[in-house]
């Protein structure tokens, strides 16, 4: 393109949202190319040919954009702070006069004050397609002026609101957001931090799990917990809806709804119908045998086979016919859940397969279930936690899902979300989602993104928001294109915060950003300033001077030793990381250079835990010597790391050695004046499988199928967690 059109372009993209450029991870300058920024355009809505791009097309769209801006009075959703008094700018025909009115949740109405403020009048050319001939109905091009009237919108309570503008010719609404200044939850957990557990559920098995971890295992685990020095919180990976027909997607981060749940967290006994329902006991205990068998088991999770058990359960109960009060239940929760459960039961009634004749109601009973056993399992935590379960919301769903369809009118199909290459990810990632359109969310008054939270925040604690840099702004990629080829489309923040703030101060809920990978500073400064807590891993926690020292941490975050992205810390500890995106072939620098690089960093880490006194005597001193011999053989010296093969230290995590340095570096958590704490469950018993590869699919490695197990890779159980000192050492070490 010649310099006038990408002049034009730039500007056309700055307009729209659309990052020309932007900083990677290493803080160079990344430039996006124009296909890209071209693609993304178009892919919101912007009219540009497709055979050929010239200035004039992009001046043309820019001047169509300014003139809908202003010929539509008002944005149509407006956010404001509660309490907080602001000014509002309305455009009108230049000369008109206007009223604005605010109308609340409760009915009463407010008159906006205007203010004694001037605005130039702003001319701009009406589209060809607005302005026509009537004599010969040919387009003619004309131009149109329009003033700005400012008002003064009052201080108004948090709330879901409505605007109303009127003018002489003219009229508009727009949907008033006005959120809490900031999440009053979070206060409790800076003046009294708490310390949790991470675990992936379908891991974890109790004694009466059908082979995944479910509902009732959630309460197990928490009495587990409690035997052990207890917990205050619970943050489980996220039980969004998978698909109803064999095969289920393993992914939880790529459901096929986030509003609703998957059923194959149910636990068939505990449903209402079952017990009374005793003839069909006996047929349902040989479905769980064919499954449960897996529970003490450490090979490869199967889904599938979960699920094709528990919903041939869920099936007999439902066919054998729901008592009159239930049905009456049933019924309330079809019209409490309204649009958003009839799109998904569609969904679900469409997909359904060979189960198709069991009706749309069957889907909404089962979605029933799930929002009764999932309540259930909070007011049990709920007896031994302060916070009980904090729930995981993925960033998107499956593009060809129920969200995908009945939400298609708010998203963008034809992108997809990822993430730009980093240091981890060196080849970036696709997530294969599509993004939430920001201009089609604003029109609808964010209320899919309100509803969806408000359905989650109903049976938790608190939220954990996966990749939150999202409601900043998400990195599209063209649909089946590499993630390299992506680009930045930015979202109006203060609304997509701001309704998950409201939301969660309803529900008087705390709210956890995963802040982690390329972002822009400002926003981990945003996010505090709102009291979102946001989320630091000890490995990650660095800069030009070196790993930080405890005292230097954040206050307002979520700081744990590891994430379900990483192995398991005994594994890491040798370099697990490593050795894996080695085997699978996703590094993009020599194996010798990573390898060098992290036994230079692990050094630089536990070395500054040693210092902060958290090794409580460890012969730190030996475990660095080892480390350090790396650096002049990395390749064949990594299975001579201290713990050689187990990454644990030798032995076993009996011994001093072994359990020392994981037991240090979450005694070094408690040192942190972090608002809450987290261990990784897999970490409390010695784990070394890695959960999730990120960048890679099931052909390359089984992704979220991996069994809790112990180091010596025995499977454990709920049960057996008790009877665990590693367990019971690394959570105490946590809690300081």
């Amino acid at each position: 393109m010649n310099s006038d059109v990408t002049r034009t372009l730039h500007e056309l993209a700055d307009h729209c949202g659309v990052a020309t450029s932007y900083t990677g991870q290493d803080g160079s300058t990344v430039t996006v190319d124009e296909a890209t920024i071209i693609f993304t355009l178009r892919e919101l809505g912007v009219d540009i040919p497709s055979d050929g791009v010239e200035a004039f097309h992009l001046d043309a769209a820019l001047a169509t954009m300014k003139y809908h801006k202003l010929a539509r009075m008002i944005p149509p959703t407006v956010t404001a702070r509660a309490q907080r008094a602001q000014n509002l700018t309305v455009n009108c025909v230049d000369g008109e006069r206007v009223q604005v009115t605010a109308i609340l949740e409760d009915g009463s109405e407010h008159v906006l004050e205007q203010l004694n403020t001037w605005v130039p009048p702003e001319t701009v050319s009406v589209p060809a397609g607005v302005a026509s001939n009537q004599k010969n109905n040919e387009a003619t091009e004309t131009n149109m002026t329009f003033g700005t009237a400012t008002f003064q919108l009052p201080k108004l309570p948090a709330g879901w609101h409505t605007l109303r503008v009127q003018a002489e010719t003219t009229q508009a609404e727009a949907t008033l957001l006005v959120s809490p200044d900031r999440l009053s939850k979070t206060q409790e957990l800076l003046d009294n931090p708490a310390t949790g557990v991470m675990a992936q559920l379908y891991s974890v098995r109790d004694t009466g799990a059908w082979g995944l971890g479910d509902y009732a295992t959630i309460g197990a685990l928490g009495r587990a917990l409690n035997q052990l020095g207890g917990a205050d919180f619970l943050l489980v990976n996220p039980m969004h809806a998978a698909e109803v027909a064999i095969p289920v997607e393993d992914s939880p981060y790529l459901p096929t709804t986030r509003r609703y749940s998957n059923p194959i967290y149910l636990r068939i006994e505990n449903i209402p119908e079952y017990r009374q329902r005793p003839e069909l006991h006996d047929d349902i205990a040989q479905l769980r045998a064919g499954v449960a068998t897996a529970n003490d088991q450490a090979e490869l999770l199967d889904r599938n086979a979960v699920w094709a058990a528990k919903l041939q359960a869920l099936a007999a109960i439902y066919e054998a016919g729901l008592p009159v009060d239930r049905l009456r239940q049933l019924q309330e929760f079809i019209d409490r859940e309204g649009e958003g459960l009839e799109g998904f039961v569609t969904w679900c009634q469409a997909s359904a397969g060979d189960w198709s004749n069991l009706g749309a109601n069957f889907w909404a009973w089962v979605q029933m279930l799930c929002q009764e056993q999932e309540l259930a399992a909070q007011n049990e935590l709920k007896q031994y936690q302060r916070i009980g379960l904090l729930a995981d919301l993925a960033v998107g769903v499956h593009p060809g899902g129920a969200d995908a369809r009945s939400l298609e009118y708010v998203l963008a199909p034809g992108a997809s979300v990822g993430a730009p290459p980093d240091g981890y990810n060196q080849q970036g990632q696709d997530w294969s989602q599509p993004p939430w359109h920001p201009w089609k969310l604003a029109e609808h008054g964010y209320l899919p993104w309100r509803d969806m939270l408000r359905t989650i925040l109903r049976t938790a604690g608190g939220i954990r928001v996966d990749h939150v840099l999202g409601l900043f702004r998400l990195w599209w990629i063209p649909r089946m294109q590499s993630p390299t080829t992506g680009t930045y489309v930015h979202y109006d923040h203060e609304a997509m915060v701001g309704a998950l703030i409201l939301e969660a101060e309803r529900a008087g809920a705390v709210v956890v950003g995963e802040d982690l990978g390329t972002f822009e500073p400002w926003v981990q400064q945003y996010l505090a300033d709102r009291h979102v807590l946001g989320t630091t891993v000890v490995w990650f926690e660095g800069d030009a001077n070196g790993p930080k020292s405890p005292d230097r941490y954040r206050e307002l975050s979520l700081t744990s030793v590891t994430t379900h992205d990483l192995p398991p810390t005994a594994s890491y500890l040798r370099g697990g990381h490593i050795t894996l995106r080695e085997e699978l072939g996703v590094l993009t620098t020599t194996v010798e250079e990573e390898f060098s690089n992290d036994a230079q960093w692990q050094v630089q880490v536990l070395s500054k835990i040693a210092q902060a006194g958290a090794f409580a005597g460890l012969p730190f001193e030996e475990y660095s010597a080892r480390i350090a011999d790396e650096l002049q053989d990395p390749v064949h010296g990594r299975d001579n790391r201290p713990g050689g093969a187990d990454g644990l230290g030798g032995d076993n995590p009996g011994n001093a050695h072994s359990s020392g340095i994981i037991e240090g570096m979450h005694r070094f958590l408690a040192l942190t004046p972090s608002a809450m704490r987290c261990v990784a469950l897999a970490d409390m018993v010695g784990d070394v499988r890695a959960q999730n590869q990120p960048g890679t699919t099931q052909d390359v490695y089984p992704n979220w199928r991996i069994p809790l197990c112990d180091h010596d890779g025995n499977a454990v159980t709920v049960e057996d967690l008790p009877n665990k000192a590693l367990a019971r050492n690394v959570l105490r070490a946590a809690r300081g």
